[in-house]
């Protein structure tokens, strides 16, 4: 397929017809915890996989599969295992993870609550564009946010913001939240307006994916594209680059790379240094060998992570090999794993700090 591919889901449940489909679905308690009703007359098992924690489900007399459980809080995902297949629910909001559509649920967390609410306040907008790629030889695909005061006779910085590995340039939008967070901070002046940029760092050349490939793409295609078709300003102190998971990888190679083009950078469940086995030395870590430089490179540099995340002993080792350095690198970590709870976090935090004169 010599196109892009564009990912239809749904982010909010579909009921269904009562009289067609029966009641089923999800409902999120007071209490937090999640009630299940999944209709499977023939099925012999049904569970919540939530990546090897499992919640059967049990069936009832009219042939319903039903359960209540505590999940945990914030953005859930899970794949529903009917008789030991993976199965995506209709009855159940859809996202894009794990490189595929997934079903997942969305505990509101009680310390942030408001952070994203579709309040009575002023909201941007997100614009899909296809631009082409004279790296990977075919169209790419980038969302735009705009603020909610954009004015074409401005010109504004901006954050290029990457997802992390088997999602989409789809994923900080709908599960990040991040326009509506941008949205709050606006209203409540607590950031500068900017442009946010969100590309697919999935890309390939050929038929091979390459998880290096993104940053060439960005540097010489996206930036080049989005400086041709909006009012923003082109030096380093007005970009930022800022990635979860696999994006911070490709922010850290990018931003540490490419100092005369970035003065911001932003790693969330952060890699500085490859989390996979590097092929060759990573010329990017050359930098943080030279303490003044780098200090004048960056405004701020930032990396952050949940304290129950996965890959935390690698985190750990990137402290390790930083300490000696003493570089002005801010560090945060938040409650929560390797998921978007924390990533929302982390935008959070990093959207104030960006672009203040």
């Amino acid at each position: 397929m010599n196109g892009p591919l564009d990912v239809s889901v749904s982010f909010d449940p579909y009921y269904g017809e009562p009289d067609r489909d029966g009641m089923q679905g999800a409902t999120i308690l007071p209490d937090g915890r999640i009630r299940f009703r999944i209709i499977a007359p023939d099925a012999h098992t049904v569970m919540i996989d939530q990546f090897g924690t499992h919640y059967p489900l049990e069936r009832t007399e009219d042939g319903a599969w039903e359960g209540c459980f505590d999940m945990g809080r914030g953005f859930l995902y899970f794949f529903l295992k009917v008789d030991g297949a993976d199965v995506l629910c209709p009855y159940l909001p859809i996202g894009y993870g794990c490189c595929r559509p997934m079903n997942f649920v969305d505990v509101p967390v009680e310390d942030m609550a408001g952070w994203d609410d579709l309040a009575d306040i002023p909201h941007g907008g997100v614009t899909r564009h296809y631009y082409p790629s004279s790296v990977t030889g075919k169209h790419e695909i980038c969302l735009v946010y705009t603020p909610p005061a954009f004015d074409p006779a401005k010109r504004y910085p901006v954050l290029y913001l990457q997802h992390g590995y088997g999602e989409n340039e789809t994923g900080w939008v709908y599960q990040g939240h991040v326009g509506r967070i941008a949205d709050q901070l606006l209203a409540g002046g607590k950031m500068r307006e900017m442009i946010i940029v969100m590309g697919n760092g999935m890309v390939k050349k050929g038929d091979e994916g390459d998880r290096g490939l993104f940053p060439q793409v960005l540097v010489t295609d996206l930036i080049p594209f989005i400086e041709a078709r909006y009012p923003v300003l082109t030096d380093k102190w007005h970009r930022a680059m800022a990635g979860l998971s696999m994006g911070s990888y490709q922010t850290s190679v990018t931003t540490l790379s490419h100092p005369e083009t970035f003065g911001y950078a932003g790693l969330f469940s952060g890699f500085l240094r490859a989390p996979w086995p590097a092929e060759k030395p990573e010329e990017h870590l050359k930098l943080l060998d030279q303490p003044a430089e780098f200090q004048n490179t960056f405004r701020h540099f930032y990396r952050a992570m949940g304290t129950e995340d996965q890959f935390w002993d690698r985190f750990a080792a990137d402290d390790d090999f930083l300490a000696p350095k003493k570089l002005p690198i801010l560090r945060e970590s938040f409650p929560g794993g390797h998921d978007w709870t924390v990533w929302r976090r982390c935008i959070r935090s990093f959207l104030p700090r960006l672009f203040q004169e």
